[in-house]
């Protein structure tokens, strides 16, 4: 819950996963939110036009707004890693935010925050090692694609606007994403350990990932890059044995890694699926988040209710 008053939110990535539920908090809470449409707008109350990628936004519009929030981005796995493919997944991420914060900073009455969706994989595939917040990126098309994206928040910064970056992880939700994906093949006896299985998996529950934001906006102190990951981050082996667990059906088939290689292409595989990192949230911490859901099985419950 946002404690400052009711306010005016503009949310860019609305009709995403994330940007659905968060819309509903934020209105349970009070506030206003314009959504950002590349549509016609049919409510001025409640919408604003944008193109990111003809370069166009209804700038008038953002004028005198609370705060703002993207979430906006192709989907990172909707298709193999094609050039065509990275090239929309970079242009979906970079061109947006950069046309919003150039607008934000050029306006008369500017928001105080700026909330910017970003991603773990800013740190790239690095085996065992903790990693927080002060750890250096890593290699790769993600993390080349995350440090991009994050730099295009630059103009809103240097105007003055608090500016986060969330880096967020594997989001569990029935609704959409991984897990969802999941959830038919583990749930007819399919499901089991991608490769070795060690490498690890930074997630973060739907209604987690929703209150760090809204905490995010609240919180003046956060600024620059924030991990929205649990705080128990785990490998694929013990995601699989605890989903498996969750749906009471035996995990025994193991894929490996050659064949996760050949069915999502090497370069996904490599970085998405046979790699991983060890990630905690270690500025919502220290700034006294409390996450509701820590653990996977805390999670998986709460999602499944099996």
């Amino acid at each position: 819950m946002i404690n400052h008053p009711s306010q005016t939110i503009v949310l860019g990535g609305a009709s995403g996963l994330i940007g659905k539920a968060l819309m509903a908090a934020l209105e349970s809470d009070g506030h206003t939110v314009k959504q950002l449409v590349r549509r016609p707008v049919k409510r001025p109350d409640r919408e604003i036009f944008w193109d990111p990628a003809r370069g166009e936004i209804d700038a008038a519009a953002l004028e005198g707004v609370d705060a703002t929030v993207h979430l906006g981005g192709v989907g990172i796995a909707e298709h193999r890693w094609t050039p065509e493919f990275k090239k929309q997944l970079r242009d979906s991420r970079v061109q947006s935010t950069r046309l919003l914060c150039q607008t934000l900073a050029e306006l008369s009455n500017k928001p105080r925050v700026h909330v910017n969706a970003s991603a773990i994989g800013y740190y790239g595939v690095r085996g065992n090692e903790v990693l927080t917040e002060t750890s250096p990126g890593g290699t790769g098309f993600l993390a080349d694609l995350c440090r991009d994206w994050e730099a295009a928040t630059q103009p809103a910064w240097e105007a003055g606007i608090r500016v986060c970056q969330m880096r967020i992880g594997v989001v569990l939700s029935t609704e959409g994403g991984a897990l969802a994906k999941m959830l038919t093949p583990f749930r007819i006896g399919a499901g089991g350990v991608l490769g070795t299985g060690e490498q690890y998996m930074s997630w973060i529950s739907l209604v987690d990932v929703v209150a760090a934001i809204q905490f995010t906006l609240d919180h003046d102190p956060l600024h620059g890059a924030v991990n929205a990951t649990a705080p128990k981050p785990v490998t694929n082996l013990d995601f699989t044995k605890a989903l498996g667990e969750a749906v009471h059906r035996p995990t025994v088939i193991k894929t490996p890694a050659f064949a996760v290689r050949m069915l999502a292409g090497r370069e996904m595989a490599e970085e998405m699926l046979l790699g991983g990192a060890k990630i905690l949230p270690a500025r919502l911490e220290s700034e006294g988040f409390v996450f509701r859901c820590p653990d996977i099985h805390t999670a998986l419950k709460a999602e499944l209710g099996e």
